[in-house]
């Protein structure tokens, strides 16, 4: 994936597929500790962790409005606190979300690995042996692709109930790449699903070289990170998707 085999990505050698295949069937989501070798998580941590590039993202009324996430903090004090106010008016009962991203383009096969981390994820997602790996976990012959975008969680962003069900996205199953060290539960941004009921059905707090992998639909959310959080909440997240459809 790169031409320094030593930066390049790896995936544990010692995870067991056949547990996490079954809890999926059982379940329809598993989580699988320990994803990537140590010195993988933690270089793939650190390059997020440093990045300037993040946008703010805003989801409100069915469309998304983006900023550099540098150019939101430069707002005026009034500006933000007049746009979060109606954000979570609008978030009560309606769709909304709220939280900082970088995507990777899908411009090449290769993403652009060389020297960028986040890219090398993208792409060892997309290799041929994650691929198969994958199509047999979930039981799905369909998976072409996986999209990949890093997402930030600060004091205040959230994601609101959903299903990642979209007509003409061909979405298999989502997947998210914790990399947050040392989170505490009461910080909140767990990664919640829900029963037929609505009710709170298993709930996942944010963990380092963790790949959480559900299957679409299934209704989540992503609990509003509080403002005593002591470190952002880091991930990389995407879908598994049946065909290169945007």
């Amino acid at each position: 994936m790169t031409s320094a085999g030593e930066h390049a990505l790896a995936v544990h050698p010692a995870i067991d597929w056949d547990r996490a295949a079954a809890t999926i069937a059982a379940t329809g989501r598993t989580r699988i500790a320990n994803f990537l070798t140590e010195p993988s998580a933690r270089r793939l941590h650190q390059n997020l962790a440093s990045r300037e590039d993040w946008r703010h993202v805003i989801g409100s009324g069915g469309k998304a409005f983006e900023i550099p996430a540098t150019a939101y903090a430069a707002l005026a004090v009034d500006t933000r606190t007049t746009l979060e106010t109606t954000l979570h008016r609008e978030a009560t009962s309606s769709f909304r979300y709220r939280y900082d991203t970088i995507r990777v383009p899908e411009a090449t096969p290769s993403f652009g690995v060389a020297g960028d981390p986040l890219r090398q994820f993208a792409a060892l997602m997309n290799g041929a042996a994650m691929l198969d790996r994958v199509r047999t976990l979930i039981g799905d012959d369909s998976v072409a692709l996986a999209d990949a975008q890093a997402t930030r969680y600060r004091p205040g962003h959230f994601l609101n109930r959903h299903d990642d069900a979209v007509a003409g996205k061909h979405r298999r199953a989502a997947y998210v790449m914790g990399l947050s060290r040392g989170w505490r539960a009461e910080w909140g941004g767990a990664l919640a699903f829900l029963d037929d009921a609505g009710d709170i059905a298993e709930a996942r707090n944010p963990g380092f070289n963790t790949l959480d992998l559900f299957l679409v639909p299934s209704n989540h959310f992503v609990a509003c990170v509080a403002p005593y959080a002591g470190e952002d909440r880091l991930a990389i997240t995407g879908w598994l998707r049946a065909t290169g459809a945007p």
